[in-house]
This record gives structure tokens, sequence and C-alpha cells, in this order.
């Protein structure tokens, strides 16, 4: 990864680490002046993720995500799996939905469960063996591939058997759908405490292992939280637990913890940005402040094959939320995707699915298709740069 810390001191480090290039760098810190640069996540981080590169120069360089690989995951357009066929001329449940976006150009889904309203065809629930083989008709009808979900990670450790069962139920759906990988949309853990990330690697690891039985990798979604530091030394509070941090992120300890022939990573590129923009200074072993600016596509770059899958949302900047960015349809914000698909390499690898939280709208329920639709225009008109 590259990082900037204060003992590293070069702005190109800073420019390397946020994606941006020299002359959007230095226009922007002439801008925002030296004290900016002196403290350069809280606040320019997301600004400095402007370089869009999203061209309208006709001098671009290949598809960055090729068409097979453009996909979304359908929590982006719940409201339109859920909505009732019956009292709405909108597309309704999944197979109406699936229609809509292989209309749109999207070749793949991500599940985000699979629920969706009662009057639809196949009924309330399609998660089990027989609902899957009729998703897998819309899917085939439409030229759509199933390419993971958001589903059953058991939550006892030991596992119990009925966890185990269900396990292997989903494992089973997840195979009739088609799908290489199988996942969860939270964290391994919520602790800081590296005991903790062990507890959860072994867990993970006796999981993977079962899914790799069944053909299918499994993966976890990262939050920004899960980028945020290690508290693994210094003094020790009234629990006996350590207090201060060694500058290893959570979830690359978990990288490292975990075989990678068993546990793949799902990387949120939002939640991502999120972490470079909140954790970027520690409290080392020996008391003192020291920064350590968060580069994702550096991440990936060095455990490339640990990230088959991305989420892919956007963001614009927010300097009052506390996260640095509010979630945007895709191609809309200020995250450098050009620049992070450039890095990241493997384009017949990766499998971008896009997402927005904010797309289902009460007050406009044909927006989450709608946006759908501007989302994957914009991943499809990603270039890279001619040099």
């Amino acid at each position: 990864m590259t990082a900037f810390n204060d003992e590293s001191g070069t702005g190109d480090a800073l420019r390397r680490a946020l994606g941006v290039n020299r002359r959007r760098f230095l226009s922007t810190c002439t801008a925002v002046g030296a004290g900016a640069i002196a403290a350069p996540v809280l606040g320019a981080s997301p600004a400095l993720a402007q370089d869009r590169g999203r061209g309208h120069d006709h001098g671009r360089g290949h598809v960055l995500v090729p068409p097979g690989r453009r996909g979304i995951i359908l929590y982006t357009v719940r409201d339109a799996t859920a909505r009732d066929p019956l009292a709405s001329d909108l597309p309704s449940g999944f197979r109406e939905v699936f229609k809509q976006l292989a209309r749109h150009g999207y070749r793949q889904v991500e599940f985000a469960g699979y629920g969706q309203h009662a009057n639809a065809p196949g009924g309330a629930n399609l998660g089990s063996v027989a609902g899957a083989k009729l998703l897998r008709s819309w899917l085939d009808d439409y030229g759509l591939r199933a390419q993971g979900n958001h589903g059953f990670i058991p939550p006892s450790w030991p596992l119990t058997s009925a966890d185990v069962d269900t396990f292997k139920l989903n494992l089973e759906i997840a195979n009739i759908l088609g799908m290489d990988h199988m996942g969860t949309g939270g964290d391994p853990t919520g602790s800081s405490y590296p005991a903790d990330w062990d507890v959860a690697a072994d867990k993970w690891n006796a999981l993977g292992r079962i899914a790799r039985r069944e053909g299918i990798k499994l993966y976890t979604h990262n939050h920004d939280s899960a980028y945020g530091f290690l508290l693994d030394g210094g003094p020790l509070d009234a629990q006996g637990r350590p207090t201060r941090s060694s500058g290893i992120r959570k979830l690359e300890y978990f990288l490292k913890a975990t075989d990678p022939k068993l546990v793949w990573l799902e990387m949120d590129i939002f939640w991502a940005h999120v972490a470079q923009y909140k954790f970027h200074t520690y409290t080392a072993h020996d008391g003192s402040t020291r920064e350590k600016v968060f580069d994702p596509a550096g991440l990936v770059a060095r455990h490339n094959k640990r990230y088959p899958l991305f989420h892919a949302k956007d963001g614009v900047v927010s300097t009052t939320n506390g996260m640095g960015y509010d979630m945007v349809p895709f191609g809309t914000g200020v995250i450098d995707y050009t620049t992070f698909f450039s890095r990241v390499g493997d384009r017949n690898y990766h499998n971008p699915m896009v997402e927005d939280d904010n797309s289902p709208s009460a007050a406009d329920p044909a927006q989450s298709l709608r946006e759908a639709k501007i989302s994957y225009d914009n991943l499809a008109a990603l270039r890279a740069r001619r040099r």
C-alpha cells in the first residue's frame, strides 16, 4: 500500500494514495492552502478525489469494465422487487426487474436475499431449491448471471449442526443459481481487538472449507469500520484490553489470518473511501500520534485475487455527516473510479456491482430503476487514460 505518514512527508505519496493526477493535486493544493496539505484527510481527501477522467476526450483507452462484468446488487432496486404487481404498472418482482436490468445493459446481479412481493410470480420467498430453479430460469431468459448473494452466515461458533445445514442449503441455492461466490453484507466482527479477529478468521476458514467443497468461494463485505485500526498494544484498559495501535488495519489483519484458498473479500469502494477519510491517524504503542492514509486501490493491488467482487458506489463531498461523502448514483460523484479500476487491473477477473443505498424513493417509485440505468451508462463509459 502506498502510505503517507508523518515520516514519508512527500506530496507525491499522498497524491498517489488518493488516486489524483499531479495537475489536479497541485491546483487543489493551491486553492486550499498549506494548512489543508498538512492535514490532508480532514476534509481534503474527498475533495481531492474529483479527477473523474470519465471522459469526453477522444483519446481514451480500453474499456475498464468489460460488458460481461457489469453488475448490480439488487439491494439498489429493492423497492422494485418488493413492489406489488397488482398495484403498479412499474416493473415489480424479480422476473420483471431482471428484464428491466437486462434492457439497461447489465449482465450480472448480486442478490441481497431472495424475498419479493407475495403477488409476484413465485411468491414471497424464493430462498429454496424450487425458488432458486425459478430464479435461474428467469436469469437465463434475460441473459443475466448471478454473481454472489448477501445471505446467511452462521451466527454460531463453534458451528451448530442446524447452522451448518442452513449454510449448506444456501450453498446449494448458490450453485443452482450459477454463482461462483457467496457472501454476506456484514463485517467478520465489529471488534477492534486481534483476539476477536483471530476467532473470526478461524470461523471463516471453517466456513470457507465447507463452501470450497461445494465449489463456491466465500466472501465477506466491508463497511468503513473494518478498515479502522486494530488496538493491539500499549497500556491495557480496566478490562485488560490494549488501547493503542501498531497501525495495522482490521481487515488487513483478517486477510493475513485467513487462508487465501478459502476466504475472499468484496471491497465496498465507497465505504473504503469513508475509511480513508475517517481513519488516518492512530495512537502508536509509544503514545505518539501517527498518520497513515488508507489506499483502497493499493490494498487490492497487493491482494488482487482475494478481491473478486466490488461494490461500486459513488459519493459527493460532505463536510457535515462525519463520513466525508454522501452516497449518489454511480458516475455522478467524485470518487475516481477511472484511477481505481486502472490501478487494480485484472479487468477480466473483478466483478463490480453498482450499488446506491438511497435509490429507492417513496415519492418517486420509478427512481431506483432509472438511476440503475444512469449508473450502468457511467460504468460502461469508464475508459483507461491513454499515456
